[in-house]
């Protein structure tokens, strides 16, 4: 049977998480293609609200195997941390897969990050300072450590001893820090091994036997398509593809076994550290979205941007993930503002964009073009139905349905698993 893709189509905190968990519900395997603990997922369980960052959605499900792949970045003490928090609110995770192939993030990894940005100052990306760059940095040079490696302790130490002289040279010479030490490593990394060790497995295997007899598989993205490395609003975006094109690489699973790709969209935007924003706004309305829709970092808790719905980046998504269907998320956030805003253009040095720009100065310099939409002001939260929605809503949906191409197949007025409407 083939699998299902879940991607964001912004720059991510779509609300990925309560999507998941609602399709999780029939399928058999959720599997992390991608990234590391710099995202997170908050899904409300009952009056419970959890906050995930390396664990799939899907471990809310007795039935579900969550399984982190390939293509993830592993800090593996919060890894267990999470492992452990879960357990104490009775979530099972005996069920979990590690990779044997996805990177560890190591100590070094974090004080480089945090270094690098600090030294930046103004020109920082805006990372998250857990490691993550600096990890698949390591992996795209061959010089990365692998969960497989706490198999065999002996391989990891010669390993680390052999990175940890690049390291160290690094850390002391460049930024001033004390060198790590190589004993005191690998002694935390053998507690880790101990706990994690019946995890690890070859998740590329076991998704494509699950697939090839039958069951069903979703393909869970973090971050957002314009946060990818070779798509995103490059240099402030993440270290991995969080395209649907990454997801086939990410988890070990070849195109011909996808035949459904959804994105998740936000229903205005938003964004978490540096980088060009054309909608963001500085005033009432981006504090009215921020305050109602919560808009702060699950991992860091950070304040996330706001800004009004940007047609020209969902279109962009569209494209360059093949979007079958799409989501959309946090309608309810928008009530109580009149009038609605969506940008269908850019203009930069007297030209108007309808596509996504072919440059970055443009991006980052624009002025968006508005179209008015008129707002409403009853709460819509416990909509069961398209019709018990207000016009003016239904109008708003409608219009993003024909700017993108695609239609909603749910939409999202609430956090909790009840809050959303099946079109």
């Amino acid at each position: 049977m083939p699998a299902t893709i879940l991607v964001g189509t912004q720059w991510g905190d779509e609300g990925k998480g309560k999507i998941t968990d609602i399709l999780a519900d029939k399928m058999d395997l959720v599997v992390r293609f991608q990234g590391g603990n710099n995202a997170g997922h908050t899904v409300v369980k009952g009056e419970t609200e959890l906050k995930l960052h390396l664990i799939p959605s899907g471990i809310l499900y007795s039935h579900i195997t969550p399984i982190i792949a390939d293509g993830v970045v592993i800090d593996p003490k919060t890894l267990i941390d999470e492992i452990e928090g879960l357990s104490r609110k009775g979530i099972h995770v005996d069920k979990l897969i590690i990779s044997g192939n996805a990177h560890l993030i190591m100590p070094y990894h974090r004080l480089l990050d945090q270094a690098a940005e600090t030294h930046l100052g103004k020109a920082k990306i805006g990372t998250t300072r857990r490691g993550i760059g600096p990890a698949y940095t390591d992996k795209a040079t061959r010089i990365g450590i692998r969960a497989q490696d706490l198999l065999d302790m002996k391989i990891f130490r010669q390993k680390l001893a052999q990175v940890l002289v690049i390291k160290n040279e690094i850390l002391t010479k460049i930024y001033g820090l004390p060198p790590l030490e190589l004993d005191e490593i690998v002694r935390e990394h053998e507690v880790y091994a101990e706990r994690l060790k019946g995890f690890i497995k070859d998740t590329s295997l076991y998704i494509n036997k699950m697939l090839d007899s039958g069951k069903r598989v979703i393909l869970e993205g973090a971050q957002g398509t314009l946060l990818d490395l070779d798509h995103g609003t490059y240099p402030f975006v993440t270290s991995s593809s969080p395209v649907a094109g990454g997801a086939c690489a990410g988890a070990g699973v070849g195109p011909l076994k996808i035949d459904t790709v959804i994105g998740i969209v936000k229903a205005y935007v938003t964004r978490v550290g540096s980088g060009p924003f054309p909608t963001e706004l500085d005033d009432d309305v981006g504090i009215h979205m921020r305050d109602v829709g919560g808009e702060f970092g699950t991992t860091t808790g950070r304040v996330r941007r706001c800004g009004w719905f940007d047609a020209l980046i969902l279109r962009y998504a569209c494209r360059i993930n093949g979007l079958s269907d799409m989501v959309l998320t946090k309608l309810d956030v928008l009530s109580g503002l009149s009038p609605i805003k969506i940008c269908v253009g850019y203009k930069y040095q007297g030209k108007t964009y309808t596509e996504f720009p072919p440059h970055q100065t443009i991006f980052h310099k624009c002025e968006p073009v508005y179209e008015e939409h008129e707002g409403w002001s009853e709460k819509i939260d416990q909509a069961k139905t398209m019709d018990d929605l207000p016009q003016a809503a239904r109008n708003y949906i409608a219009r993003i349905e024909e700017l993108a191409g695609i239609k909603f197949s749910i939409i999202s007025v609430g956090p909790k698993r009840g809050q959303s409407i099946f079109t």
